[in-house]
């Protein structure tokens, strides 16, 4: 039995050429956008050979592959941060014995259980898609297995700080973290240095700072605890908007100087709060 012949789709099927005078009719929009224009480069060329027109031909088939390309990379991306996105609602859902009634939001009995869905879906995440959500499925499947396998999670979040992306400085923060609840102050404090001397870190300077100075704090090193106090406090306290009005203090910044009062009451004198004006329609004195 004869095998049938598979024909070509329409848009790269040639161009139907009717009578002697040789019209061309164009059986679609492509071929007599594209088509057409490589026959009129090809009659600008015609007796220099057909090389130049294969290769006028080959750039257009090359466009046309491009765009669809990009089309296809789109929607990929696309897909990959719908399904990194809802991994991440299922590491952040409620953890609760007893759900809400009528409630249709996930929830978990036990911390551990949630971490287990959370990493399965990201895993399937990271085999389904390429880099950057690849690797950023990579860091959530380490912090969630924290809660299951922490040996394990160290050693994968270790992996990942090696990178200097924005995937290494989340691995570098969350392992300083883990170091901090271990009881591994040297390491955390190490990490955390690491951080704050990077020109641009993903992480506010004020945060990495107050961190640090925590781990200090707990080894004893209250000077260098109380010098960092004060630096966020003092420059939160003396920062200005566009208008050069005084901005007020973040909660961080507040803290910050209330752990600076205990350890050197003295110091923590020079820093004042800055006084800024009640929203507008609101006297003074409430």
């Amino acid at each position: 039995m004869a095998r049938k012949k598979r024909s070509l789709p329409q848009q790269f099927q040639a161009p139907v050429v009717e009578n002697d005078k040789k019209k061309v009719v164009y059986r679609d929009d492509f071929q007599k956008n594209v088509g057409g224009k490589v026959r009129e480069f090809g009659k600008q060329f015609e007796g220099k050979g057909k090389n130049i027109l294969y290769a006028l031909a080959a750039v257009a088939v090359l466009a046309i592959l491009i765009g669809i390309f990009f089309a296809w990379n789109r929607r990929t991306n696309n897909a990959a941060q719908t399904a990194l996105g809802k991994a991440i609602e299922t590491s952040e859902a409620q953890v609760t014995s007893s759900p809400p009634p009528g409630s249709i939001s996930k929830t978990f009995a036990t911390d551990q259980e949630r971490a287990e869905a959370a990493i399965n879906e990201f895993q399937a995440v990271a085999d389904k898609y390429g880099n950057p959500v690849q690797e950023k499925a990579k860091y959530f499947i380490a912090v969630n297995r924290l809660t299951t396998d922490r040996p394990t999670a160290v050693q994968e979040l270790d992996a990942l700080s090696k990178s200097d992306d924005e995937v290494g400085t989340m691995s570098k923060f969350a392992l300083a973290q883990a170091s901090n609840d271990d009881g591994k102050l040297d390491e955390a404090a190490a990490l955390y240095k690491t951080l704050v001397e990077q020109k641009n870190p993903i992480l506010a300077k004020e945060t990495l700072n107050f961190e640090l100075a925590k781990i200090y704090e707990k080894q004893n090193k209250k000077n260098e605890a109380a010098d960092i106090y004060y630096d966020i406090a003092k420059t939160a306290s003396e920062a200005k908007d566009a208008d050069s009005k005084p901005i007020p203090m973040s909660a961080m910044a507040r803290e910050a100087k209330q752990k600076l009062e205990a350890i050197n009451p003295e110091k923590a004198k020079e820093i004042v709060e800055p006084v800024t004006a009640p929203p507008t329609g609101m006297p003074f004195g409430g």
